[in-house]
């Protein structure tokens, strides 16, 4: 078995995206951010993909990226839950990426495409609902027509509204393909709607007579879009174990400070049964979130790691963030404690590539046992 306990070069490429968090996105910041009419931040985006290089960490160094694999993508998405940092980094680096990485990367358009997203000089978008789980039916919102535009509306598109570029899944005369679009181009409209998590948008797509090139046919684009939508699941497991590490230390450093009739809160006995209970959740949420990476990486057992992973660390994000306000008391029902953008992010993602409810049903036949 591969180790899953974090090398040293995981430990570094924490250590700089969190300091880059700290510094840029602290809460009272975030939580000013989301009453704008730009709750991105795409100046601290720009950080993060380009000077710190993490948007290209799964692409290969001969397309212009750092040929990491899916353990370092998810020690970032580990600290994008941990700060719920506005910006696109699961659209653009996880989904789009990996879309486009399952097809013929030899292809012009394919190559060209990559390199900026690695840049970080392009923000990318997959154009399937956020909702959208492993292993589902290939989309038939889009069609393409033979000249090769497309038309057709697609909900929910996870970071759409600030996307430059999208990758949209189309069936055409020939099948089913997965086209690339400039989301600038006549025909693309692009309205983001009322999203629960407000630090993570999204937008509907629509495609009028849109001009677009084709990158996958019909004997690779369902095989790419469902690779995307696995590795973006197995990562985001690793965002939802972010989400609850930070639930358990705030609530722990909170309920240190916090005195109720001359003794920390703390020392209560029935709170420190419950903060226990977080703790094994925990410890539990890290390790399906660590062997879902690393079958990622490894390319063994994967179908099984991310729905075991996304089965277990949903309703533990959930629990944690739902603990942190309660256990916060009158504070942590305030707009003002960032307490509910974390319950938000645990909510949508626990909706986001498939329910647990929906893994755990693809698990089952997976392990023989009755669904």
């Amino acid at each position: 078995m591969s180790d899953l306990l974090y090398s040293e070069v995981e430990e570094d490429l924490r250590a700089s995206v969190r300091d880059l968090f700290k510094d840029r996105a602290e809460p009272a910041a975030l939580i000013t951010r989301t009453e704008t009419a730009e709750p991105y931040d795409l100046n601290l985006w720009r950080t993060l993909a380009a000077d710190l290089g993490a948007a290209g960490l799964a692409v290969p160094e001969a397309l212009g990226g750092h040929g990491a694999s899916a353990r370092e993508v998810a020690v970032v998405m580990e600290e994008l839950g941990r700060s719920v940092a506005p910006v696109p980094y699961l659209g653009s680096a996880v989904l789009a990426t990996s879309a486009l990485l399952a097809t013929d990367t030899a292809q012009a358009e394919v190559a060209e495409r990559l390199g900026k997203l690695a840049a970080g000089t392009l923000i990318g978008a997959l154009a399937v609902p956020l909702s959208t789980a492993p292993g589902a039916e290939f989309p038939s919102a889009v069609t393409a027509a033979a000249d090769g535009t497309l038309t057709g509306r697609v909900r929910s598109v996870v970071d759409a509204s600030v996307a430059e570029l999208l990758v949209v899944p189309a069936v055409g005369p020939d099948g089913p393909g997965l086209y690339t679009v400039d989301a600038a181009s006549a025909g693309v409209t692009v309205t983001e709607a009322i999203s629960l998590d407000l630090t993570r948008r999204i937008a509907d797509v629509t495609l009028e007579n849109a001009a677009a090139k084709r990158v996958a046919d019909a004997s690779t684009a369902a095989s790419a879009l469902d690779t995307a939508l696995v590795t973006a699941a197995g990562l985001l497991a690793s965002e939802q174990l972010g989400i609850a590490e930070w639930a358990l230390t705030e609530t722990v450093r909170y309920l240190k400070e916090r005195y109720q009739f001359a003794r920390q809160v703390g020392s209560f006995q029935s709170l420190k049964h419950r903060l226990a209970n977080l703790y094994t959740d925990l410890v539990n949420a890290r390790a399906t979130a660590r062997y879902a990476a690393d079958c990622l990486a490894s390319g063994d057992d994967i179908a099984i790691a991310v729905a075991v992973a996304q089965a277990r660390n949903s309703p533990i994000a959930v629990h944690a963030a739902e603990e942190a306000i309660q256990l916060h008391g009158g504070i942590g029902m305030t707009w003002e404690h960032p307490a509910h953008l974390y319950l938000k992010r645990a909510k949508s993602d626990e909706i986001a590539l498939g329910t647990p409810g929906r893994h755990r049903a693809a698990l089952a036949p997976l392990i023989d046992l009755p669904a």
